[in-house]
């Protein structure tokens, strides 16, 4: 046995190195004690001074709030000026607004506000939180006082030094003014919508009445509207009264759970009282209204400005908007809108290629008559408006414009009985893919879309800045027939793609923002990405151009006077027409549909007018032709890229003697002047789809097959273009 006892381990020497290892981390954690202990001592030392230096504004100050102004593109001719809280403010004491009132406020914004110190950590703790995490410091959860704070400093600024002096501020005041006091200022001072300040002229200005005479659910209802009046205001639309009702749902559950009401008071109230219309305000009248409500919202989204910060933060916004290129978008489209029908309805976009700049836009006759603009919240299915992306689709996978394709009609959906016919059931035999386009021939563009694959037309359509959230943007063999319903402003963006050299630019409407009042200063960023090639841009552009000649659907367009590239576009039933089109420097789309109760009906119903005339190529493509007679005036005259012959080198050229009807698994091609060709088409190569819209940014990749794609048995309507006009 060894020397060593049994189950006793045996040495393995001293470990000098041990003592000085617990020695160095005893150093460390004095150090960290000591740094932190620093900190907390530094941040005490802190909160001290700004405590002793930062003073609890007056409540006169409110008065130096200031009204903002929008101007047109020029920064110095108005365009309309925002509420002003000077002129629409008038204070009560806290004994003139019924319990009731009170109750319900505090239910809806801080039902601790009498037990709180004027703060709420939660609140703070989130704030904070998102300001480091790089998020916008929202400021959701704060209390009454923090909230009666803000007006005080008038300001958007969601950072953490801001917050920070809120919540000083709003210690004083609770410790130096009474709760009744705060929240007697409070409900004289927070924005109730409507460009009312205040209980008694928000009382005024949704019921017609004195404070002193609303009911509980009245209460309830302005209680609602403070957390944000541009969602809860029902007289804008039934998105809000649906908002609405729910809010007073909360509000009145949340007094009766305070004890503040009883159970039967609650039950008498069954839903939000009756509103009268707000009173006409002169800054949303008319066609500028349209404007100025984009404005609001571009702010509020961009900028993240609440309406209060909006209405009185003294902001100097410089729009995109050209004066004379809008004021030649409204004459010219309530030139031609039909007087026989006031359901039919147009929306026109001019939009800068390369860059963004909304420069003009027609949204309705009278915002304060109809709160839908028919530019950005009007949907229509597209019709032909869609060809040019599945050309874009082809030269993407290498396909000639030049290649010839069968364009008889009708055309026999794979797999099905169905036939989609073109115009009149037309047939114009084998033509070139720039014929198919200046016609608008719907077989040539089906045929086309079954060899590429639908998918490849749909991913242009959204790489050049249709949505990818559009409405029946689908992977069918139709949509190249334009079965999706966009904006009129994501067409006008998407042809601004292909004008641009392939460069998509998300659309703008607000230049610059300035105010000494709320500390802001800020410039639209350029938001730019190349969706296709510069090439495939050219030789799209090159078909587009057929269009405006003779014996294109757009030919009217040439009047211009300077190289003009578009397209047509007409649904079944004429249930929307429009005409897109495009120079160098701009891009200007016009959507015309008729809306009756809310439900689409068919244009060529309208009395006086006869199908021809509401066809893409006639009421739109006129609105459009007066506008860019003025929108252009001093603009340089400037020619397109030339045709860069994408896939011309794969054509073969047979004896001239051959004649060659293109199968369907085969595509042919024709070199001008007209000769009949062949070309083997490569197959189709995987392509992407990689856009940012204004409001998405899709990315996924889609391989088509190289096969013929088949429809659905019953396809969605085909959009159809009607010959031009003379």
């Amino acid at each position: 046995m060894s020397d060593q006892t049994a189950g006793q381990r045996p040495s393995q020497g001293p470990h000098p190195a041990a003592p000085k290892t617990r020695s160095k981390l005893r150093t460390t954690l004095k150090w960290v004690l000591f740094s932190l202990l620093s900190l907390v001592a530094l941040g005490c030392v802190a909160i001290a001074i700004a405590y002793a230096t930062i003073s609890v504004p007056q409540p006169n100050e409110l008065a130096s709030a200031q009204a903002s102004i929008v101007y047109y593109d020029d920064g110095t001719t108005e365009m309309a000026r925002l509420s002003d809280a000077q002129g629409n403010r008038e204070s009560v004491k806290l004994s003139q607004v019924p319990d009731t009132v009170q109750k319900a406020v505090l239910a809806a914004e801080d039902r601790g506000f009498y037990s709180n110190p004027g703060f709420s950590p939660t609140g703070i703790a989130r704030s904070v939180w998102q300001a480091l995490s790089g998020s916008d410091v929202q400021g959701g959860g704060s209390t009454i006082t923090q909230q009666y704070v803000k007006n005080y400093f008038l300001t958007s600024d969601r950072s953490v030094l801001r917050k920070f002096k809120e919540i000083i501020i709003s210690v004083k005041i609770d410790q130096q003014t009474s709760k009744d006091q705060v929240l007697e200022n409070y409900l004289n001072t927070i924005y109730y919508g409507r460009g009312a300040y205040g209980i008694q002229t928000a009382s005024k200005a949704y019921f017609g009445k004195d404070v002193s005479q609303l009911t509980l659910a009245d209460s309830a209802v302005l209680a609602s509207v403070i957390n944000a009046p541009s969602l809860f205001d029902p007289a804008l639309g039934t998105k809000q009264q649906a908002n609405l009702a729910d809010r007073v749902t909360y509000v009145l559950d949340g007094m009766q759970t305070e004890g503040w009401i009883t159970p039967a008071q609650r039950a008498a109230v069954t839903g939000p009282s009756q509103t009268i219309a707000p009173v006409k305000n002169q800054t949303l009248a008319g066609p500028t209204g349209y404007l100025v409500d984009a404005v609001r919202k571009e702010l509020a989204s961009t900028l993240k400005l609440s309406d209060d910060d909006i209405d009185r933060g003294g902001l100097r916004i410089t729009t995109t908007i050209n004066k004379a290129a809008q004021d030649a978008a409204v004459a010219a489209v309530q030139k031609y809108l039909p007087a026989a029908s006031t359901n039919v309805q147009a929306g026109l976009t001019a939009i800068k290629p390369g860059d963004g700049a909304i420069i003009a836009m027609y949204g309705g006759a009278d915002f304060q008559v109809k709160q839908f603009n028919s530019s950005t919240d009007a949907t229509m299915q597209a019709g032909s408006t869609f060809k040019p992306f599945a050309l874009i689709g082809a030269l993407q996978q290498g396909i000639s414009t030049r290649t010839l394709v069968n364009g008889n009609s009708p055309y026999l959906v794979p797999n099905s009985t169905t036939k989609i016919p073109n115009e009149f059931d037309r047939s114009y035999g084998t033509v070139d893919l720039r014929t198919g386009l200046a016609k608008s021939i719907n077989t040539v563009y089906l045929r086309l879309n079954e060899k590429i694959g639908p998918a490849n037309t749909k991913n242009a359509a959204i790489a050049a800045g249709i949505p990818a959230t559009t409405a029946g943007l689908d992977d069918n063999l139709v949509n190249v027939l334009g079965t999706a319903s966009p904006h009129v402003e994501d067409v006008a963006n998407a042809y601004a793609t292909i004008a641009a050299n392939g460069v998509r630019a998300t659309p703008y409407l607000i230049a610059s923002a300035t105010s000494d009042t709320v500390d802001i200063s800020y410039k639209a960023p350029k938001q730019t990405a190349q969706a296709f090639s510069a090439d495939i841009a050219a030789d799209t552009l090159d078909a587009m151009q057929a269009v405006t000649r003779s014996g294109g659907t757009g030919a009217r367009a040439a009047a211009l006077g300077r190289p003009v590239a578009g397209k047509t576009g007409t649904t079944d039933g004429h249930l929307s027409v429009w005409w897109t089109g495009v120079v160098p420097q701009l891009s200007v789309s016009v959507g015309m549909y008729r809306d009756e109760n809310g439900v689409p009906a068919p244009l060529d119903n309208i009395p006086g007018l006869s199908v021809s005339e509401v066809g893409g190529s006639s009421l739109p493509l006129s609105m459009w032709l007066d506008f860019m007679k003025t929108a252009t005036q001093g603009m340089a005259k400037q020619d397109f890229p030339k045709r860069v012959g994408i896939g011309d080198d794969t054509v073969r050229i047979p004896a001239p003697t051959a004649t060659v009807t293109a199968p369907p698994a085969t595509t042919t091609a024709t070199t001008p002047p007209p000769a009949t060709t062949t070309v083997t088409v490569p197959p189709p190569a995987t392509t992407t789809q990689p856009p940012p819209t204004r409001t998405q940014q899709p990315s996924r990749t889609s391989t088509p097959s190289q096969t013929t794609t088949s429809a659905p048995p019953t396809p969605a309507p085909q959009g159809r273009t009607t010959t031009a006009s003379p």
